[in-house]
Parts: C-alpha cells; sequence; structure tokens
C-alpha cells in the first residue's frame, strides 16, 4: 500500500488534476471578464426556476435544487475541463435519483432527504476515483443510443409524473400504466383552477419561445403565475404552492456516511446516476468543443464532477450533473471560460437571500407546465428516427432502454442498457473483419475478393485487434477455408490494420501456421506494425515463423511467385491470372485423353518424409525405392534429389511408368500437390506401393538434404 501511496506518477497525476483552479485563476484574462459576467446571469435566469422544477422531479424540497445549483455550478466550473459547461440539477438525472430513492425510502421523508444528499457524496467518490484514475475513455464505450433511449424514456416519465399536479390531482405514486389509469379515471376530480394555471403555462412557454428564443420562457411563465397567485389570492383557493424557501448559504448536512447497510442499498442507483452523469456530461462537453475546437480533458472533466457531487451533497443538495440547456445557453450568450459558469452560481446565491420570500407564490401547477414542456424537448425524434433506421444493434439498445425505463427501475434499465452497449462494443471487437484480396485489374491496389483465384495460396487480410475474444473468430474463418480449398498450401497475411495483439493472438497465429506446414505449406506476413512485431519477438513468435517469412510488401507477390509456389500448377491447372507475375506465363492444358483428379481425398496417398527418404535411398533400411521427378526439366535441373527419374507429369500420366506394379515408387514435384495427385491416379490402376514426398523438393531443401549428394551410394 506504501508503494502505491508514493508512486510519483500516481500522486503528480492526483495533484494535476486537483489544482485546476490555480491553472484557471493564473491564466485568466481578463478580456474575457464581461462576455462571461453576461453569460453568467444570463444562465442564473435559467437556473434559478430549473433547480427548483427539477428538484420537484426528485420530490426533494425546491431549497436542495437551488442549493445543488449553486455549489454545482461553482465546483464544477472550478475542477472541470469544458470552457462552457454548467454543472447543476438535471432533468433526467432527477428523475433518476427520485426512482433509485424510492426504491430504498419512501418519499416525503426526512430519511429520503438524507439519502438523497448520501448518494451526492457516493456519485461524487465514483466519478471522483474515476477521474482520478484516468478511465474518462471509458465513457466513449457507452453507446449514444442508451442516452437517446434514456433521454426519451425519462421524458416520458416526467411528463406522465406531471399529470398530478397539474390537474389537481392528488394521486399516489405508481408505475407508468398504473399512473395513466389514475389520472383517466380521477379526471373529474379536477381542480379548475389549478389546471387552468397549469394548462396556461404551458400555453404561454411555448409562445414566448416562438417569439424569441433568447427569452427566459421558464422564468417568464413562472413568475406570470406567481403574480395571478398573488393577485386573485389563488392559494387560498386550493391552488398549491412549492411554499418559502429558507434565505442564506447552503447549510451543512449532517449525513450517515458510516451507515453501511443505508449505502449498500443506495450503491446501485449512485452507479447509475453516477454513470449515466458522466456520459451525459461528456456528450455535452465533446459536442460544444466540437463548435469551439478547445481540447478536452475526460479525466479532469470527471474529477470537477465528482467534486460537484461531493460538495452538493455535503451542502445539503443532491446529485447534479452537466447540463445540456442551460450549456448550451452559456455558450450561445458567449461565455469565454469557467469562470462564466462560476458567476451564474454567484447570481443564484444573491438571488437566494432576496427572492427566497417570493417563492410562496409560485404554483406547483406552473412548474408542472414548465417540466411537461421540458420533457416534450427531451424526446429527440429526429435522432430516434435516425438511430432506428441505421443498425438493428443501436436500435435494440435505444428500445431496451426505452421500455426499461418506462416500466422497470430506472437505474436497472440505464444499467442494462449501458451494459448492451459493452456488449455490441465487444461483439463488435470480436469479430474482426478477415477477408481475402486480391490484386485489382490494374495490379495497383489489394481489394476483397470472394473467389479464391489462385489455387495454391490465399492472401488474407485482418482488420482489427488480435485478442483473446477475438482469435477464435480469425481461426473459424482460416479453418472454414482451408476445407473449402484443401488443396491450398501457403497464406499470406496482411497485418496493417491490426494494432494490438496479446498472448492469445500470438498462440492463434502459431496455430494457423502450424495447421499450413502440416499440409506442407507456410505462412508469411506482411506489414505487421511495430508494436505486434514486439509482442512477436518477445512471445519468440518470429523465430517459430523464420525471418525469412516476415516479408516486405512490394516483393512478397514477387518472392513468392518465383521461390515458393508450384510454376507447373499455374501453367496446366489454374484458370486466373491473378498477379502480375502470372500474365506473361505460358497457358497449356493437360491433353484432353488424360483423366487427372481434381481433388485427392486426404489420406488416399501415403507419404514420406524428406529424412526417411534420405535414409531408404542411403540404403539404411534396406530397401530403395524408385524416384520419380514429375518436374518440368527447367525445376528439375534448378536441383533434384540423386537418382530421380526426370518425368514431366504429362509424361506420367499418358506413358505410365512401365514398372511392375509392386515397385516401390516414391513421386516427387515441388510442393507434393502434383506427385499426390498422380500418385493416387497409379494406385487406383493397381500400383499398391506408391507413395509420395511429403512437402515435396521444399521440404527436402529446408531439411538441408540439397547438398548432399555425395553421400548416395553408386
Amino acid at each position: 500500500m506504501s508503494s502505491f501511496l508514493n508512486n510519483p506518477n500516481l500522486l503528480g497525476g492526483v495533484s494535476r488534476y486537483l489544482w485546476q483552479p490555480v491553472r484557471l485563476v493564473r491564466a485568466y484574462d481578463r478580456e474575457n471578464l464581461r462576455p462571461d459576467l453576461i453569460a453568467g446571469l444570463t444562465v442564473a435566469v435559467i437556473l434559478l426556476p430549473q433547480a427548483i422544477a427539477f428538484t420537484l422531479i426528485a420530490e426533494l424540497p425546491p431549497q436542495m435544487g437551488l442549493y445543488a445549483g449553486i455549489i454545482g455550478a461553482i465546483v464544477g466550473a472550478l475542477w472541470g475541463a469544458s470552457n462552457q459547461m454548467h454543472t447543476g440539477p438535471a432533468n433526467a438525472i432527477s428523475l433518476l435519483v427520485f426512482s433509485s430513492l424510492s426504491a430504498v425510502v419512501a418519499p416525503n421523508t426526512a430519511e429520503f432527504i438524507i439519502g438523497a444528499g448520501l448518494m451526492a457524496v457516493m456519485v461524487g467518490v465514483f466519478q471522483l476515483l474515476m477521474g482520478l484514475a484516468r478511465l474518462g475513455v471509458l465513457v466513449n464505450f457507452v453507446s449514444h443510443s442508451v442516452i437517446v433511449g434514456f433521454s426519451t424514456g425519462a421524458g416520458l416519465l416526467i411528463a406522465i409524473k406531471q399529470i398530478s399536479p397539474l390537474l389537481g390531482l392528488k394521486l399516489p405514486n405508481a408505475d407508468v400504466f398504473v399512473t395513466l389509469v389514475n389520472s383517466f379515471v380521477n379526471l373529474t376530480h379536477t381542480h379548475v383552477i389549478t389546471a387552468a394555471l397549469g394548462v396556461g403555462t404551458i400555453i404561454f412557454v411555448l409562445l414566448v419561445r416562438r417569439v424569441n428564443r433568447r427569452l427566459p420562457d421558464a422564468l417568464l411563465a413562472m413568475v406570470a403565475g406567481s403574480l395571478l397567485v398573488f393577485i386573485f389570492k389563488l392559494d387560498e383557493q386550493g391552488v398549491a404552492t412549492i411554499g418559502k424557501m429558507p434565505a442564506g448559504f447552503p447549510p451543512l448536512a449532517r449525513l450517515p456516511l458510516l451507515d453501511i447497510d443505508f449505502i449498500a442499498q443506495l450503491s446501485t442507483g449512485a452507479l447509475a446516476v453516477g454513470a449515466i452523469g458522466l456520459v451525459e456530461t461528456a456528450a455535452i462537453a465533446r459536442s460544444i468543443a466540437a463548435q469551439t475546437g478547445q481540447r478536452l480533458d475526460s479525466n479532469q472533466e470527471f474529477v470537477g464532477q465528482g467534486l460537484a457531487n461531493l460538495f452538493a451533497g455535503f451542502f445539503t443538495g443532491y446529485p447534479v450533473a452537466g447540463s445540456f440547456s442551460r450549456s448550451a445557453i452559456n455558450f450561445g450568450a458567449g461565455a469565454r471560460t469557467p469562470v462564466s459558469a462560476l458567476f451564474s452560481g454567484l447570481f443564484v446565491l444573491v438571488g437566494l437571500f432576496f427572492l427566497a420570500p417570493l417563492t410562496a407564490f409560485v404554483p406547483t401547477a406552473a412548474l408542472a407546465g414548465v417540466l411537461i414542456v421540458t420533457a416534450y424537448r427531451m424526446v429527440d425524434r429526429a435522432e430516434i428516427r435516425r438511430i432506428a433506421f441505421s443498425t438493428r444493434s443501436d436500435a435494440l439498445i435505444m428500445l431496451v432502454t426505452i421500455l426499461g425505463t418506462l416500466f422497470l427501475r430506472i437505474e436497472f434499465a440505464v444499467l442494462l442498457g449501458i451494459l448492451l452497449s459493452f456488449a455490441l462494443y465487444i461483439r463488435k471487437t470480436s469479430l474482426p473483419q478477415v477477408y481475402f484480396v486480391l490484386p485489382d485489374d490494374n495490379f495497383r491496389h489489394f481489394v476483397p475478393h470472394a473467389a479464391h483465384s489462385c489455387p495454391q495460396m490465399s492472401l488474407l487480410e485482418i482488420k482489427g485487434d488480435l485478442y483473446f475474444g477475438a482469435v477464435s473468430h480469425v481461426e473459424e474463418v482460416i479453418q472454414e477455408h482451408l476445407l473449402d480449398c484443401p488443396e491450398e498450401r501457403f497464406l499470406l497475411l496482411r497485418m496493417h490494420s491490426v494494432n494490438q495483439c496479446d498472448f492469445s493472438g500470438i498462440h492463434a497465429l502459431e496455430n494457423i501456421v502450424r495447421m499450413y506446414r502440416e499440409r506442407g505449406g507456410d505462412v508469411f506476413v506482411v506489414r505487421a506494425n511495430e508494436a505486434v512485431l514486439r509482442v512477436m519477438a518477445h512471445s519468440g513468435f518470429d523465430v517459430y515463423l523464420g525471418p525469412s517469412n516476415f516479408l516486405s510488401e512490394d516483393e512478397a507477390i514477387s518472392h513468392l511467385f518465383h521461390r515458393v509456389l508450384d510454376p507447373a500448377i499455374c501453367i496446366y491447372e489454374c484458370p486466373a491470372r491473378a498477379f502480375r507475375e502470372c500474365q506473361n506465363l505460358p497457358k497449356y492444358a493437360y491433353p484432353p485423353d488424360l483423366k487427372l483428379e481434381a481433388v485427392v481425398p486426404v489420406g488416399s496417398v501415403p507419404e514420406l518424409s524428406a529424412r526417411a527418404l534420405y535414409a531408404e535411398l542411403r540404403g539404411v533400411s534396406g530397401s530403395r525405392p524408385v524416384v520419380i521427378d514429375v518436374r518440368e526439366p527447367r525445376e528439375y535441373r534448378r536441383g533434384h534429389i540423386p537418382e530421380a527419374q526426370p518425368r514431366p507429369l504429362v509424361t506420367v500420366l499418358r506413358e505410365g511408368v512401365e514398372m511392375p506394379a509392386q515397385t516401390p515408387i516414391v513421386f516427387v514435384c515441388r510442393t507434393g500437390r502434383r506427385s499426390r495427385r498422380v500418385a493416387y491416379q497409379l494406385r487406383q490402376n493397381g500400383y499398391a506401393n506408391v507413395t509420395i514426398l511429403q512437402g515435396g523438393m521444399l521440404s527436402w531443401e529446408n531439411a538441408g538434404l540439397l547438398e548432399a549428394i555425395d553421400d548416395f551410394e553408386e
């Protein structure tokens, strides 16, 4: 433990994140003061009604929303990374807090309020640790479909929950279906004045927004509703109001930080709130940064969100997150630095001293109307359509998250959506693209090709990482290919798109090489990057494959064509001209009167290793077979086995061998393909003692026997 704490890299990283306010003050340019001040005042006008309205979604006292808005804005600005991010109460987070808490504690109780503060502290600890551990990259693995699905489901839930206060009904908390049924059944009990005030607020907000989008429609609607209550004394006629709020600084909360059982009960909800808060905040920060060009530090933003939640919990608030609407307004108002969000928090704090008595006239129905309009705006219909018609996996994640948000406990729905995102990521990375390529018509680029044009060699492209979750798919593709092409012996792996390779990937490559070598062929590699080459070197794979099997892409095809592939197959058997090197080859076909099987059953022809044949030719085993080399004359002249009779394949097929049927005969060619086929043909004709040299002359050369001529007895 001491070594962990004494790690200078760790402590240096922690201090760098925690000293963000010092860097902010030192780097602040006074020219930014005026635009930041104006933006802060503009956002404060929006924050005040939003903080109250969003708190009602969580069914918490309105002052908790104001406290959370003040603390979240100030702390999030000091320790965050985004210049325009505004942290505080958020609609979806508020709904998630209510859902999580109500499953553990009864709403409208002192324990419910304490639980909200404790959950904020737990969320803050989780987010702070994520930032300090530099795990900001993890939010990139949560699908955007989760956020759209959750926002849609949350918007519908918020709207449904506000039906009761909008119409002045007194309905118990229930699920979506029961709430809708109860609202319909109790429509006759609607409080007319409350309903008129609520519906009028909705119309007023929509009209103000249509006239001028820059006007604070929510604030104006709440002021108008409060004036109506004050002038006509509607509170005395049954119209509910939020009541007078206490003025002053946010007080310290007494939280049961050592109540392990209570903390355990809140842990699932805190995890869901923390995760969604981080994902939403990161998405907002990225969208604004794309317009401003700012380079974001996700880890610093995580630290800022974590500290904002910690302080919000300790100062009688509840969980906070980045707000898209307030951040967008902050950006649109000309904010240049996080100081603008700090100013907004200070302005609301000042307003809390002077405006607290006026909240006694704010009607709950007006807040419900504002929230219904907000909920409507949360449903991004255009984005839903795009996701629904893009990919099935994204559409499924969105649908599951929406339905889960509506009909399950929301924290479970959120975590389910996140788990589905991770499952989608794992599925995609575990199924890398593995396809065969060939040169295009101009022999300049390699393009995907479904048909296996070259009967001797395939070129395989791997696009994706070779890690433990992906290697099985790669091996299966190659195994299926080998079953389809039993005569193929060589494989050229193009690995420039493989960025990472772990030991499971090395083990899979070894298995692939073993499969090809067992059939007398080999595997060659081109364009492996430095990181992959280092893993190959450290694991010993480079030695196992052999230095000569790592080729330059510019020379790979030429090298394999002239030194590895069997030219007779190219001339007599291959109907295609796949490579540039093939173009000038003569093209012959076997005479029509010669019957030659295209595919030889596995195991139908015995094979003799190079060392075993060498021993028999030296007389060690007591019998010396007749060796017949069925290659073309020019191949024979390049190197051959002493005492081998040069008889091209066509000659053997046409004239036969003219030997007794029991004579031990060993056929030889370059790779074993031609010799296997002619041996199979002769065995069908009664020559039972016919074998072939396993791996052909390539195996003889690899065994170092090409120069062993003097060892043979005349």
